[in-house]
């Protein structure tokens, strides 16, 4: 999973190999181009719906707190991984216990403090979501106030197949670590990465401890030979094809390395489940 992690664990995950283990833990060496991994700077004022999860007391004051990604897809509505809202994440078991939970919105540099940080109202994380093989991992945020651009970008409808298609070009954006070694920037990121064909990620993923690909809730994306993908921090963050989200930020095997894209949860298989919370 690709939710940061500030141990001591991440002052010495350089002199670790790239393990096939949940990425609860920093990722291992990764073949990191510049800057997610392998991307290059964008803004919230281009991506007004890219939002980040927040808590300070958790994560340190260090980034505004920052410790996940997210997607608005209503004024008061955003969508982000389930396992964000997880005991591991979070370190405790009902976001309630962190007051100081917020979503920042319109904020580009997270060592600023421009835009908002918004309160959420509720919480809904998918109840079918699987620690195990990662699957169905989806949560829906309420928020107490509306988002201070009210923009907001489509779901992927389970019509949009085109979107998935192998090949497809598509975004993906964050503020999580840009070479696989707990290289945080302050600045949003996004990268371009391709739609995977299923039988490649099934190939990738075929079960272990990392986890399962299964096609039904979740899509992969890279690019041949690896150096561009998500990252830990970036999870919960959008994948975006043609104007529309297709998919959040999920796991996978270490960060941009070849032969283990990246995998994300399928967006159009959730639409439904996100409209009956928003």
């Amino acid at each position: 999973m690709r939710f940061r992690v500030r141990t001591v664990i991440a002052a010495i995950v350089g002199l670790l190999p790239a393990l096939a283990v949940p990425l609860v833990l920093p990722a291992g060496q990764a073949a990191a181009h510049e800057v997610v991994v392998g991307g290059t700077p964008t803004t919230t004022q281009q991506e007004p719906w890219v939002v980040a999860l927040s808590s300070r007391s958790r994560f340190g004051a260090d980034r505004s707190g920052q410790f996940c990604g997210g997607v608005a897809v209503g004024p008061r509505t955003v969508v982000t991984a389930a396992h964000c809202f997880g005991e591991e994440a979070l370190g405790v078991d009902d976001w309630h216990q962190l007051p100081d939970l917020r979503v920042i919105a319109d904020r580009t540099d997270l060592s600023g403090d421009s835009g908002e940080e918004l309160q959420l109202s509720q919480v809904w994380v998918n109840p079918d979501f699987d620690q195990t093989t990662n699957a169905n991992d989806i949560a829906v945020v309420t928020l107490a106030d509306d988002l201070p651009s009210g923009a907001s970008i489509p779901l992927a409808q389970s019509s949009d197949t085109a979107d998935y298609q192998a090949g497809t070009p598509a975004e993906v954006y964050g503020w999580g670590d840009t070479t696989g070694n707990g290289d945080y920037p302050t600045t949003l990121h996004t990268a371009s990465v391709d739609i995977l064909a299923d039988s490649d990620c099934e190939h990738a993923y075929p079960g272990g401890s990392v986890g399962t690909y299964q096609p039904a809730s979740m899509v992969c994306a890279g690019v041949d030979g690896g150096g561009r993908d998500a990252c830990q921090g970036d999870s919960g963050g959008p994948l975006v094809v043609a104007g529309r989200l297709v998919g959040l930020v999920s796991w996978g095997n270490g960060c941009a390395l070849a032969g283990y894209p990246g995998v994300y949860t399928r967006v159009s298989a959730m639409a439904d489940l996100v409209a009956e919370h928003m």
